[in-house]
């Protein structure tokens, strides 16, 4: 699709004994960050919420992505009452892409990456001598 390009899809799947509808909005394709990017409304009646890995399965069958990682969603909000979501959905062109432009918490959501766990303190010693220093020499200490 183009820039602002509005592409309707419905994808309906039986699966624990409802279905839900996925309709992309305000689809675009950003060449820069090589993804396509869109909002994403899930209908799901009679059913509490969708698990973003069910979606992004659906998403890449869709769109035939053909590594499911690449599918990022995030955002997700579920309107009042229930019965439907909104949420924010990125497809990289592939894993190299996503590893590069994606934050790093989404990254290590997909499953990409570990978590590094660092002390509170560590962190804040770390801040306090990144403190003292300037220019390129901050980028050394890590």
């Amino acid at each position: 699709g183009h820039v602002g390009a509005v592409t309707t899809h419905r994808v309906v799947a039986k699966m624990s004994n409802t279905s839900c509808t996925l309709r992309t909005r305000k689809f675009m394709t950003n060449r820069l960050l090589s993804r396509r990017q869109f909002i994403l409304d899930v209908l799901h009646p009679g059913r509490a919420n969708v698990p973003k890995s069910e979606l992004r399965e659906k998403l890449a069958k869709m769109y035939d992505v053909s590594d499911n990682a690449c599918v990022s969603l995030f955002g997700f909000r579920t309107q009042f009452g229930g019965g439907k979501s909104t949420g924010f959905g990125l497809i990289y062109d592939n894993i190299d892409a996503m590893k590069k432009f994606e934050p790093k918490h989404r990254v290590i959501r997909a499953g990409l990456k570990q978590k590094v766990t660092q002390s509170r303190k560590q962190i804040k010693e770390k801040k306090n001598r990144v403190k003292k220093l300037r220019g390129s020499a901050k980028n050394k200490v890590m």
